[in-house]
């Protein structure tokens, strides 16, 4: 059972079916689209993440007003366990420190109440906005993933694996 979460400045809130509509239009943002992608129909995908068993979708809520999503999801095998988190935010409101703290957030969350000792993470190796924020949270570069997604484009693109351990939590 998840509950709700209480950052700083963001409150993280299991997300609903409601949250679909805001949520895929979040997604459909330019600057939003051309990281996380997706079909034609945004809103199924949103709805199949939160069908999931295996991922736990938190909608990031500020002044009360939803700005994003973050979710988990678990490797379970006990001698590889760890979470891996992924993230968006409107455009509008990059730049302001509620993704790193909406992040940060859930690691500790993820670190203290689900037992996680090791937390991974994987922007677009030149996403340097969201490199930048993971590293205040505490997250280290393991190393470049060659070739790691297919862009847009068609061509292939290098991913940065990050990661996080207990101890290293900042904040």
């Amino acid at each position: 059972m998840q509950t709700t979460l209480y950052g700083a400045d963001v409150v993280l809130r299991p997300a609903t079916a409601d949250d679909i509509p805001a949520l895929a239009e979040i997604r459909a943002e330019p600057e939003v689209y051309a990281r996380w992608r997706g079909g034609v129909d945004l809103a199924a995908e949103i709805a199949a993440d939160l069908a999931s068993p295996d991922k736990f979708s938190y909608v990031i809520e500020y002044r009360n007003r939803n700005i994003g999503a973050i979710q988990w999801s678990q490797e379970s095998d006990p001698d590889y366990r760890h979470a891996n988190i992924d993230i968006y935010l409107t455009s509008a409101l990059h730049g302001r420190g509620l993704g790193t703290d909406a992040v940060r957030t859930l690691a500790r969350h993820l670190l203290t109440e689900r037992g996680h000792h090791r937390i991974t993470i994987d922007p677009a190796a030149d996403n340097e906005a969201a490199i930048r924020s993971y590293r205040k949270v505490g997250f280290r570069a393991v190393g470049v993933m060659r070739r790691y997604e297919r862009g847009a484009d068609g061509t292939w693109h290098d991913g940065l694996l990050m990661d996080l351990l207990a101890e290293d939590l900042t904040g």
